[in-house]
């Protein structure tokens, strides 16, 4: 009798890592050269990190491309043990990958993503499909749905925003976000950034920033103009972080909300 996983396949180690086995085939990239290929790896999750990351068996990883790191980082991954650098298409990356104490984990190597950690392999693949960021939790779910409800988004008392056609996107452990025809939105009162996020269950966004002089957090409106296709009915759309702008849906002001965003909304930019 064939057994399937469920939520009870998730597993904790003594360090507080969860982890369970995955079936997607998975491969990485650095370059053109592809560092790991696996039909067999695991996802984990590290505490207080809120996305997972993958874990492969060593047979399925290019363990010739890594060196035992020069210079190991202290206190970064979860009891991590021992850090390798990688070498591959003529590049030195420090630290882009690691293994873990937990006895389950043994024999298993991490590796960084170079879109969310600036360093580690830049191409990532689930099946045939290019994913970006962090791998997509399958605990997670993110349904974008078109609504008519009334929503408006205020700045310091300034009506930014007015709809009746918003599509809504519901995404597992964070608020409703309301994403809003641009025709329904003053964008005359907001500037285009050259800041970016990738994430992988949308794509890439484009951002805004307030022109004005209220106390408003850089890039508090985005947009994915070319959305994954899970998504698409965001194309194009505006969307505030609930977390810095006053909205109002079907008459009801939304308190805003606390959440993994609202400490990096109200940092000082770097100088």
């Amino acid at each position: 009798m064939t057994t399937f996983p469920t939520a009870r396949a998730v597993r904790t180690t003594p360090e507080g890592l969860l982890w369970e086995p995955c079936e997607r085939w998975v491969r990485g990239r650095k370059g053109d050269v592809t560092v790991v290929d696996s039909r067999h790896p695991v996802l984990v999750w590290e505490p207080g990190v809120p996305v997972p990351l993958y874990a492969f068996p060593r047979g399925d990883v290019r363990e010739d491309l890594l060196h035992p790191a020069r210079n190991p980082p202290k206190d970064t991954h979860t009891g991590s043990r021992t850090f390798y650098d990688l070498e591959a298409g003529g590049e030195l990356m420090e630290n882009a990958a690691w293994t873990f104490p937990a006895e389950d984990l043994a024999g298993h190597i991490a590796f960084e993503w170079f879109r969310r950690a600036g360093r580690g392999l830049d191409h990532w693949y689930e099946e045939e499909e290019e994913i970006f960021v962090h791998p997509r939790d399958p605990h997670k779910r993110v349904d974008a749905i078109a609504s008519s409800r009334h929503v408006q988004v205020e700045i310091d008392g300034t009506v930014v925003a007015d709809t009746h056609r918003p599509v809504l996107v519901f995404e597992t452990g964070l608020p409703t976000r309301y994403y809003i025809p641009r025709e329904d939105v003053r964008l005359d009162l907001f500037e285009p950034s050259d800041h970016s996020t990738g994430c992988p269950y949308k794509g890439t966004a484009a951002y805004w920033s307030w022109r004005g002089e209220a106390d408003v957090p850089s890039n508090v409106v985005w947009s994915y103009p070319d959305p994954l296709p899970a998504v698409g009915a965001v194309k194009d759309l505006l969307a505030f972080y609930n977390e810095a702008v006053t909205i109002t849906v079907d008459g009801e002001r939304l308190e805003r909300p606390v959440t993994p965003f609202t400490r990096t909304l109200t940092e000082p930019p770097p100088t």
